[in-house]
């Protein structure tokens, strides 16, 4: 089973009040495995940007002027989702942004029975508790130290792995393959672009110093250091 895991950044938070799409981040999960597939796009919103947005994601007027505009990229981003199913952290946001998108290229829009809603799912599991990203992050422990200013394929990646966790664990293994044996037309790579100001590294200097060293003790014929190299 295919399932797309996606994210978005936007100059605010209604379309219906003017707001843009200007990042979008998704990856390809083939029965509930990573298969390293991504896509991932900055779009020129032809607008100005909010200082509110800039402080959410960081993502100036200036840095994404001469981005592809939506309409340049609706047909890539269509075929990389294709059909399947859409895991997302408060779907209506995200499907809104997208739909409106779609509208002003006079697109049909996608249908809301296809996302799979995390924040229902966490509300359900957890009633009463914060259920945004970061809160489910630290509840299954997964290693959000990264996530500084928001960004859509940095939370796609940390989605698809509270995901599984809400799903009931990690037993399928939140591992990258080279094919998981995905079809269909989104089966395929999609190059991501360079952040303006790229997200700190989610490995400490600490923990890479001491995975060296262990690496170090292997001898020169270790895979690790063939695979490095």
């Amino acid at each position: 089973m295919r399932e797309i895991v996606l994210d978005t950044e936007t100059t605010g938070i209604s379309p219906q009040d003017g707001h843009r799409l200007v990042e979008i981040g998704c990856l390809e999960l083939f029965n509930h495995v990573a298969t390293g597939k991504v896509y991932h796009t900055y779009i020129d919103p032809e607008r100005d940007m909010p200082e509110g947005a800039f402080r959410v994601h960081g993502l100036s007027e200036e840095f994404l002027r001469g981005k592809p505009k939506f309409s340049e990229v609706a047909d890539e981003f269509l075929e990389f989702i294709g059909d399947d199913p859409l895991v997302i952290h408060n779907a209506s946001f995200d499907m809104g942004f997208i739909n409106a998108e779609l509208k002003k290229i006079g697109r049909a829009p996608i249908p809301m029975a296809r996302a799979i809603d995390t924040l229902d799912m966490a509300r359900r599991k957890f009633p009463g508790s914060q259920n945004n990203l970061d809160a489910l992050c630290r509840r299954f422990n997964v290693d959000n130290s990264g996530r500084t200013r928001h960004g859509a394929l940095l939370d796609s990646e940390l989605l698809a792995e509270v995901y599984l966790e809400l799903m009931g664990g990690r037993q399928p293994g939140l591992v990258l393959q080279a094919d998981a044996g995905g079809t269909g037309a989104g089966a395929r790579r999609v190059a991501r672009e360079s952040r303006p100001v790229p997200l700190p590294p989610r490995l400490s200097d600490e923990e890479r110093a001491a995975h060296d060293a262990f690496v170090a003790t292997l001898g020169e014929d270790a895979l690790w250091l063939a695979v490095k190299g």
